[in-house]
């Protein structure tokens, strides 16, 4: 007797994240029964290919939860706000990729390589996905954490113009398209800048040029002079590895890469730690791949590692004037293990665990 699968929804179906989780799922084991695919009204009736088949895309309202099992989120924070818990009282357990539930206290923080065991605690029937520039460190520190006990992190991220969405993506290849073939430009203070904005305008979704420059910000302002999305690696960091007192230190710049961020690592532990034995524990690490022989210039970098699933780790060094210490450098796709991968990566543990 054939035992019944589950219901999948994905709210922001035909969004930049939504389009990578489609194609996820298509390449993925197959645990799920139907597969729903739910967008804002304008998109509804759009196909949208999944499993070799063309679905259509309804529009998001209370019904189109109805007899769904899991529901996956990839929409801006107020969206999610107002229509997770709707989801959840149609009888779906939610798993969303915005921000609006990741610090709830009853909502838990997941990366299944890390803690898989927290998707039973879940008493508002949400869990949510970490920000894709923690996601990018975490397997690796996870396991890292695991052995040595991490005690301060101290980071600078290098993030991706997809990290803002579409409108990121958009703008990074409009600039690009500006500056190319223009060599006399970037020579100059302000060359850049007035180039851009005689063709583009100054409507862009970050706060300086992004070709030919990298931009020391990423997120909104929050006090202190600090960023939204430093505090994310801050808060989050110590929420998945399950450590309310980390000490972490973060400075997030944006940089002209299309898709997958890349992150300097200085991670500080409570015994010493030997880069030998570290580099094995990361080599033995499920969703790990290492790249670190610096003689032969092979070290992770976003144009080798876009498209990958795993967490790339490279440069692994011990810190010369820092005791128990470790630095390294990590890769990881923002789009994939960043959001889409994990995303679908708890859900599929939520299914194994519903009730047939």
């Amino acid at each position: 007797m054939s035992v019944a699968r589950p219901t999948l929804a994905v709210v922001g179906a035909t969004g930049v994240v939504g389009s990578v989780l489609l194609d996820i799922l298509s390449a993925r084991e197959d645990v799920w029964g139907e597969i729903r695919l739910v967008a804002s009204t304008r998109s509804a009736g759009r196909l949208l290919r999944v499993r070799g088949v063309d679905l259509p895309v309804v529009a998001l309202d209370e019904s189109c939860f109805d007899g769904v099992d899991v529901a996956l989120f990839d929409v801006p924070d107020d969206v999610s706000a107002r229509w997770a818990p709707v989801a959840v009282s149609r009888g779906a357990v939610v798993v969303d990729n915005s921000g609006s539930f990741r610090m709830d206290p009853e909502v838990p923080l997941v990366v299944p390589e890390v803690n898989a065991h927290q998707i039973r605690n879940r008493p508002r029937g949400i869990i949510a996905n970490p920000n894709c520039t923690t996601l990018t460190m975490m397997d690796a520190l996870g396991a890292l954490h695991a052995r040595w006990n991490l005690r301060e992190l101290v980071v600078a991220s290098y993030q991706a113009a997809s990290g803002a969405g579409q409108s990121g993506l958009d703008r990074l290849f409009d600039e690009l398209e500006v500056v190319g073939g223009q060599r006399q430009l970037g020579h100059y203070s302000g060359d850049v800048r007035r180039a851009l904005a005689d063709k583009l305008g100054d409507d862009s979704p970050f706060p300086a040029p992004l070709a030919l420059n990298v931009v020391p910000w990423a997120g909104s302002v929050r006090d202190g002079g600090w960023s939204s999305e430093e505090l994310k690696v801050r808060d989050e960091s110590r929420k998945v590895l399950g450590i309310p007192d980390l000490k972490v230190s973060a400075t997030c710049v944006r940089v002209p890469v299309a898709t997958t961020h890349s992150l300097a690592v200085h991670a500080v532990f409570e015994r010493a730690i030997d880069a030998g034995e570290a580099r094995q524990v990361l080599v033995e690490a499920p969703s790990v791949v290492v790249i670190d022989d610096p003689e032969r210039g092979e070290f992770p970098t976003p144009a080798d590692v876009v498209g990958s699933d795993p967490t790339f780790v490279g440069r692994i060094r011990q810190a010369l004037d820092f005791p128990n210490t470790l630095d390294l450098f990590v890769c990881g796709d923002n789009l994939r293990k960043g959001a889409a991968l994990n995303t679908a990566q708890i859900a599929e543990l939520v299914a194994r665990e519903l009730p047939r």
